[in-house]
């Protein structure tokens, strides 16, 4: 039994890519959530951030139109978050913003509400990616919804 299976469930992966889906109705902002397991072997030495960092380029974060591909990490295994922007977003909205969204999420799974916590934190990045980044009238979605897990 993978560690993700004793968090989340097919139904709760689900709740959590429609958190993404609603969120950008709002913004142009392009959200994804990305959960692994623990780090991979070969990145096993590297900081939460740089396995966050990779990830987001796996997944294409930073090919969106108008470069606001947002990451929310999460590694269950060492119970660490990051959230990572593109630098289209960092150009309004610092890390530290980003960085104190994510740390509201230890909370959630201290109680164990580990689909809730995630749910919220969507929101939560949805709500200052919409002050910055309004939804355009153009918009589509560049990247897909679906949680990526590993």
């Amino acid at each position: 039994m993978a560690l993700i299976d004793k968090y989340f469930s097919r139904d709760d992966l689900k709740r959590i890519a429609q958190a993404c889906a609603e969120v950008e109705k709002t913004t142009s902002g392009e959200v994804r959530v990305s959960i692994y397991n623990k780090k991979p072997w070969r990145l096993r030495k590297k900081s939460v951030f740089e396995v966050a960092l990779a990830e987001f380029y796996r997944l294409g974060m930073d090919k969106t139109r108008d470069r606001t591909g947002i990451l929310l990490f999460i590694l269950l295994k060492d119970r660490e978050f990051q959230i990572l922007a593109d630098e289209g977003i960092n150009r309004k909205v610092r890390q530290d913003a980003w960085d104190e969204i994510a740390n509201g999420l230890t909370d959630y799974f201290k109680k164990g509400r580990y689909v809730e916590g995630v749910v919220e934190t969507v929101k939560k990045m949805g709500k200052v990616l919409s002050t910055h980044f309004p939804r355009k009238p153009d918009d589509v979605n560049e990247l897909s919804d679906e949680v990526s897990v590993r």
